[in-house]
């Protein structure tokens, strides 16, 4: 059984969950599976990945689980309350193996929103396990380029703050926790928590993570398309109330975002977060944003979690050091760097309300959509607000 525990998913999947059941619980929501890396075949492994989904949907949260989570400041009682007894449902799964490897999960948004981490765990596990078996030469290389990060982040010349973010696409339940146990270990201070709840809990670190795209791209139907972000945003805050601060913004790519986030926004909240495109120039045109709006950058938080390793991390906290507060969410390059090529694959909300949503990734091969007429929509309608947020 690869899944043990609920809390054996990342922080931000719980806190979308309770403010979509405050403020949406109706809400209908449909995932699709996609592999961005070429000759990864799961077909042969369906089998075994029906009977985790299974497994996966025998659990229920704790008591003592439960109130670990109360302890955390912004959950409210009522949302806790939610939790007792909660089930995931397989009869929102769907898989297919002919021609090709097709997973959805569809049903209420409330109720599905759990799946998308630990499915992505149950994937990559049995299909690396399968692939690429755990030999002792293989753990030890592992463990050779695990120690070697922590020698880099020990030694760096300019000081680095770094998060576990490797859940989804780790090698496995066992390796992850390893990972995150070595870091705390050999890090220290550099080390400002882990998305996975489980471990928080089990190490006593920090839980890192705020929203996913999925929170921003709903609200291309439960509010009007021209207002989607901005709305969404601020319903974030109102949710919130200042807390979990940091701003995903490439949904509909960084300069529609810019556009949205205007004085009030980007005063309440911490920082914003980059997920694709190239990391520097988007640290450079939000650092530019805030001097805008009269906001001193060394003030605001930059979040960088596009596939990092610890060589980019340092690249760009020397690029940023002394004009804003750098942070790094670092995660397959962690938990998922052996001697083969870690699988690439993703779960993403395709539809809420039977509506198409999409994700205008600022990486061209990350834009993700079931609808090319909304895609062709969507693009224009923030295209002009986009133009004005670009560099001249």
């Amino acid at each position: 059984m690869i899944i043990k525990t609920l809390l054996d998913t990342d922080l931000y999947k719980l806190t979308m969950q309770q403010a979509v059941l405050h403020r949406f619980p109706e809400a209908l929501a449909e995932y699709r599976f996609a592999s961005r890396s070429q000759n990864v075949d799961i077909r042969p492994f369906v089998e075994e990945i029906r009977d985790e989904i299974d497994a996966l949907c025998s659990l229920t949260f704790t008591r003592d689980e439960i109130d670990f989570l109360a302890s955390l400041p912004y959950f409210a009682p009522g949302y806790l309350a939610s939790l007792a007894g909660f089930r995931l449902s397989p009869d929102a799964v769907t898989i297919e193996a002919d021609p090709a490897f097709r997973l959805t999960v569809r049903g209420n948004w409330q109720q599905t929103i759990l799946f998308e981490v630990p499915l992505l765990a149950i994937i990559n596990e049995v299909y690396c396990r399968n692939t690429y078996p755990m030999s002792k030469m293989r753990r030890q290389e592992g463990e050779r380029r695990l120690l070697d990060k922590c020698h880099v982040i020990r030694q760096s010349d300019i000081p680095l703050r770094i998060s576990e973010f490797g859940t989804r696409r780790r090698y496995s339940r066992d390796w992850q926790s390893h990972v995150v146990e070595t870091l705390a270990r050999e890090t220290g201070s550099s080390l400002a928590g882990t998305s996975n709840l489980a471990d928080a809990r089990r190490l006593n670190l920090t839980p890192v993570g705020t929203m996913g795209h999925e929170f921003l791209q709903a609200f291309q139907v439960l509010a009007p398309l021209a207002l989607s972000q901005k709305i969404a945003l601020q319903t974030w805050q109102d949710e919130f109330r200042g807390d979990l601060g940091i701003a995903l913004s490439d949904v509909i790519g960084i300069d529609a975002f810019l556009a949205d986030f205007d004085g009030h926004l980007a005063k309440a909240y911490d920082g914003a977060r980059h997920d694709s495109g190239d990391p520097v120039a988007w640290g450079e045109r939000l650092v530019a944003h805030y001097e805008s709006l009269g906001i001193d950058p060394t003030s605001k938080t930059a979040v960088f979690t596009d596939s990092l390793t610890i060589a980019d991390a340092q690249r760009i906290a020397r690029h940023f050091a002394g004009r804003i507060r750098a942070t790094f969410g670092i995660g397959t390059h962690l938990t998922n760097d052996f001697d083969f090529d870690a699988p690439q694959i993703v779960i993403k909300m395709v539809r809420c309300n039977d509506w198409p949503v999409a994700k205008l990734s600022d990486s061209p091969g990350k834009t993700l959509c079931d609808d090319a007429l909304y895609l062709a929509l969507l693009r224009k309608l923030f295209a002009r607000s986009a133009a004005r947020q670009r560099p001249d």
